[in-house]
């Protein structure tokens, strides 16, 4: 018997650190797939850009969730996370797997202001910081193969 291969929607995360060696985490809102922890910027890449550079998608949801900044990214991917969209709040009506890239950048300026996808943002320093409190699924793993964890 052959076995089914898996579909998943593809989604770049930011790890924007700051001077100081701090990432950006936003506050998931409370209905959201991660109510009660917290997210990275970015987002999940859209029906027909298969063939933009991944920076170009990236900064399209760096603008949308945190405003319009100025960074310095880091061209290839540090790291990859897994994440279960639960079918009860997935917009596809189904359990929807996602696949995280992540990427590195270093804030350079520009105020932070975050859509109503979030509800709070803070710099966060990752290396003193209890990761399964901030963070679950997908996201944790992916900070911790990040942190070498």
């Amino acid at each position: 018997m052959r076995e089914e291969k898996d579909f998943y929607q593809v989604s770049l995360k930011l790890l924007l650190k700051n001077s100081k060696g701090e990432v950006l985490v936003l506050k998931a809102l409370d209905r959201a797939t991660y109510a009660g922890y917290y997210d990275l910027p970015g987002g999940r890449i859209n029906i027909g850009e298969f063939k933009i550079d991944f920076s170009v998608i990236l900064a399209r949801e760096v603008a949308e969730e945190i405003g319009d900044i100025k960074y310095k990214l880091h061209s290839k991917p540090v790291a990859i996370g897994r994440h279960l969209i639960p079918a009860t709040i997935s917009s596809l009506k189904k359990d929807t797997h996602v696949l995280y890239l992540f990427f590195e950048a270093q804030y350079l300026s520009g105020e932070i202001t975050i859509s109503k996808e979030h509800a709070d943002y803070k710099w966060l320093d990752l290396t003193k910081s209890e990761l399964n409190e901030y963070f679950i699924s997908g996201i944790l793993e992916g900070i911790e193969m990040y942190l070498g964890k």
